[in-house]
């Protein structure tokens, strides 16, 4: 299993067999490089643990233990996850602040699994004849044993004495309501921007402290420009010229968008240009990698593992938008919506979901190309705030575009030809959709597809579904898609 992961951990790899348990890792090593090896153990050699992500808040956490006594032997975050465990058992672990997922044993028997409150690190397990196996990825695990694997919930831990435990779940929010007189067309105040700009502002900066460079992928839409305007920002502030990566089709709308962008913020900019043939040729890679054939998936993976393998080259840890459409109603089948509750509601249920979908593609193609991707609106506190505002700020009607919100929040920190610019998803802004769409739907034939369409429920939705499922089926022996993979409801 450890071999089959390799491509998620460039930097080494470690293990450590108990009577009851073996750990191993592979390393991306993003913090203390020379002495972050993991397994990481206390000082007596008792306690063991494995991590994948990130612990943000791991120095604040450091002070706090090592003035108990504790006595750290690297600079790793997740040392401090460790002997916070150590110190105060797995109800703990909701003071960790970050995207992980942990496997923990003692040498007296004990042991431990967990996975973030968001998902956003993945997790899965599977459970036969008294062995639970767990693993980072799906092709990670051997092919009889595929049609077991199921996601290990996000914001739950496990032990062999006490099952599956919730250790913290997603922030419980009502939305404020505005007065009940008051105008629906009315704006927000001055204040609420400014707490929405703050508070992702304090996301990026945090998320730019590494011990590595740090780059962000400019897709040229809302999103992706908001957090690199940031982190251009406090790159310069510090004396540095922030790196953006950006791909595309030869002057396709989102490499357009991205050069202005990067020019205006003044950033080392760079970008990756294909041609239909390469989109093509790079699915059934894409698919394996992805470990998924969800149409808008695939769309936006292709152009997003070109531009990862370029960012690749030059940092080992990039920014990214993803999580705005989830919290400020950024895809277009959210407009059909006009009640303030189902539109809060239909919110959260597509953030719960995010962990078999677009987190999915970021983790995936990050892993696969040796990168660690940050996502600065999935921060806790931002999702807190986001989950919080008034559902009627996010609704679209009128003259109010989606994430209209978000784009008065920014204004002033992006030209007004890309602040105010319509959302497109990333295939579509990047060329590729059209493209894979009209290619795979080709190769199937309608008799083929009205044959094949209700293997799955619900059913396949399109002949080009299809043949992105036959690839799956071809790269992912054994794997059960039913409740692995995430279908989105607009593509």
């Amino acid at each position: 299993m450890l071999d089959r992961l390799t491509h998620r951990g460039p930097d080494g790899q470690g293990t450590h067999e108990f009577e009851h348990a073996w750990l191993g890792h592979r390393r991306l090593a993003i913090v203390d490089l020379a002495g972050g090896a993991q397994p990481l153990r206390d000082p007596g050699g008792e306690y063991w643990l494995v991590g994948d992500g990130e612990v943000y808040n791991y120095q604040r956490l450091r002070r706090e233990l090592e003035s108990q006594g504790h006595e750290f032997r690297s600079r790793a975050d997740m040392e401090s996850a460790l002997h916070l465990l150590e110190a105060h058992g797995l109800s703990a672990l909701s003071r960790l602040w970050g995207n992980f997922a942990l496997a923990g044993a003692t040498v007296d028997g004990q042991f431990f699994a967990a996975r973030d409150t968001m998902g956003i690190a993945p997790l899965y397990w599977a459970r036969q004849d008294h062995l639970v196996i767990f693993g980072s990825e799906l092709k990670a695990f051997d092919p009889d044993r595929r049609p077991a694997v199921e996601p290990f919930p996000p914001g739950h831990f496990w032990t062999p004495a006490d099952g599956l435990r919730a250790f913290r779940s997603l922030p419980k929010v009502e939305p404020v309501s505005p007065a009940a007189n008051s105008d629906p067309d009315a704006e927000p105040s001055e204040d609420v921007l400014a707490t929405i700009r703050n508070r992702l502002i304090s996301s990026v900066e945090r998320l730019m402290v590494t011990d590595v460079p740090v780059g962000a992928l400019l897709s040229g839409g809302l999103d992706s420009s908001i957090v690199t305007a940031i982190a251009a920002r406090h790159a310069h502030r510090n004396g540095r010229q922030l790196r953006t990566f950006a791909v595309g089709g030869a002057d396709s709308d989102d490499i357009l968008a991205a050069r202005q962008v990067a020019g205006e913020l003044g950033t080392d900019h760079s970008e990756r240009l294909y041609t239909d043939d390469e989109l093509i040729d790079w699915v059934p890679e894409v698919i394996r990698v992805i470990e998924s054939f969800d149409p808008q998936l695939v769309h936006s993976s292709v152009p997003n593992l070109l531009v990862s393998k370029l960012a690749a080259r030059s940092v080992k840890v990039v920014l990214i938008g993803e999580g705005a459409d989830e919290l400020f109603a950024g895809y277009s089948y959210y407009s059909k919506i006009h009640s303030e509750e189902e539109l809060h509601d239909e919110l959260l249920a597509t953030i719960r979901g995010m962990h078999i979908g677009g987190l999915q593609r970021v983790d995936r193609i990050a892993g696969a190309t040796g990168l660690e991707a940050r996502t600065p609106f999935l921060d806790l506190d931002v999702v807190e705030l986001g989950l919080s505002l008034p559902a009627q700020w996010k609704l679209s009607r009128g003259d109010r575009m989606e994430k209209w919100l978000l784009r008065k929040a920014f204004t002033g920190w992006l030209p007004e030809r890309v602040l105010w610019r319509p959302k497109a998803q990333f295939g579509q802004g990047s060329g590729a959709r059209d493209v894979l769409g009209e290619y795979y739907s080709s190769t199937v034939s309608e008799e083929e597809f009205q044959a094949t369409r209700h293997v799955l429920d619900p059913p396949l939705r399109s002949r080009e579904e299809l043949a992105y499922y036959r690839l799956f089926q071809r790269e992912l022996t054994g794997i059960d898609p039913r409740h692995l993979v995430g279908r989105f409801a607009e593509w």
